[in-house]
């Protein structure tokens, strides 16, 4: 097993918020406070700060549906991974039903944190994550995908193994397991973030509906959020165990080269100089096509429709990766 483990402390970053924030849960154009895994309250529109909830048409919002569905399991993916890794346990049953096949997750275990901050840090980014998710099957009304099946394993045919073989991380008969301890778990969040901010980016002006836009906007929002977090933790951690700089970096050359000759991807940077914010000159932050999305995720730069972290694809329309060989 590869090992990432280390005992810095990050003393750049102030200490943990006293309070979780709460979230407000939108149906219908009303918000009701929720407890537990409540729902993002970023994405407001009105003049009260609610987010109305459109209901979908089959003519007039069939693309918008579309990319919704799309991005929605890429959060069922996230949400799953984040509340294994802080909670032990995943999404309740009643919001990962839907259209299309449902599925299960293969993997999936409660992380023995060390340090205490990223305890605090993936317990907050479980809560968005599963705020997403039923965010996103509100707006859809009844239109939603059920969460197809998922791959977190950490063993050896675990998603996250074979991640870390072709970034070579670990060796053909070695495994990584991310929940192993906290710089393997924040290496593999690593890994996800940053595709779902690019996703996103890549996925909005595909949407035509303005509550729709605005909605995934505060969605990408929160995602580059999370993304600097772990970018931010890991460099800290990396000041002090620099074998980090590299991790980061292999991971970052392999979704390159999953996702086309562009190279768009990049890794945080150096004992001396940082790399926050992957950007291009304009610092204006990079987009995938949904297909570009599933090269990464289904871990084959080939044209494929399942794989990797989705071993039987994902569901609804937008199913198919790019054609990069």
């Amino acid at each position: 097993m590869t090992d990432f483990s280390t005992n810095a402390v990050l003393d750049a970053i102030e200490a943990r918020r006293a309070e979780r924030r709460t979230f407000l849960r939108y149906a219908g154009g009303a918000a009701a406070a929720t407890g537990g895994l409540s729902l993002l309250a970023a994405c407001g529109g009105s003049s009260t700060g609610n987010t109305p909830t459109p209901t979908p048409s089959a003519t007039s919002a069939a693309s918008d549906i579309d990319v919704l569905n799309f991005a929605l399991n890429l959060e069922y993916l996230e949400a799953q991974f984040y509340s294994y890794a802080a909670y032990g346990t995943g999404l309740a049953a009643t919001s990962t039903t839907g259209v299309g096949t449902l599925g299960t997750v293969t993997g999936g275990a409660k992380v023995t944190f060390s340090d205490d901050l990223v305890t605090q840090y993936a317990r907050e980014i479980a809560a968005d994550e599963a705020a997403h998710v039923n965010f996103l099957r509100s707006a859809l009304n009844g239109a939603q995908v059920a969460m197809p099946s998922i791959n977190i394993g950490g063993d050896s045919t675990g998603a996250f193994t074979l991640a870390a073989r072709a970034a070579g991380l670990a060796g053909p008969n070695d495994t990584f397991n991310p929940y192993a301890n906290d710089v393997n778990f924040l290496l593999a969040a690593f890994l996800l973030e940053d595709v779902g901010v690019t996703a996103y980016k890549g996925a909005s002006p595909l949407i035509n509906s303005k509550i729709y836009l605005e909605a995934a906007a505060g969605i990408l929002a929160a995602e580059a959020y999370h993304a600097g977090l772990i970018r931010s933790v890991l460099y800290r951690k990396g000041v002090d165990a620099t074998a980090i700089f590299s991790s980061t970096q292999a991971i970052s050359d392999a979704r390159d080269s999953l996702d086309g000759l562009t190279d768009i991807d990049q890794g945080i940077g150096n004992a001396t100089t940082a790399n926050i914010t992957p950007a291009d000159s304009n610092a204006i932050a990079f987009s995938r096509s949904t297909g570009q999305v599933l090269n990464i995720v289904y871990l084959n730069k080939a044209q494929v429709s399942s794989g990797g972290f989705f071993p039987s694809g994902i569901n609804g329309n937008i199913r198919t990766s790019a054609s990069n060989g």
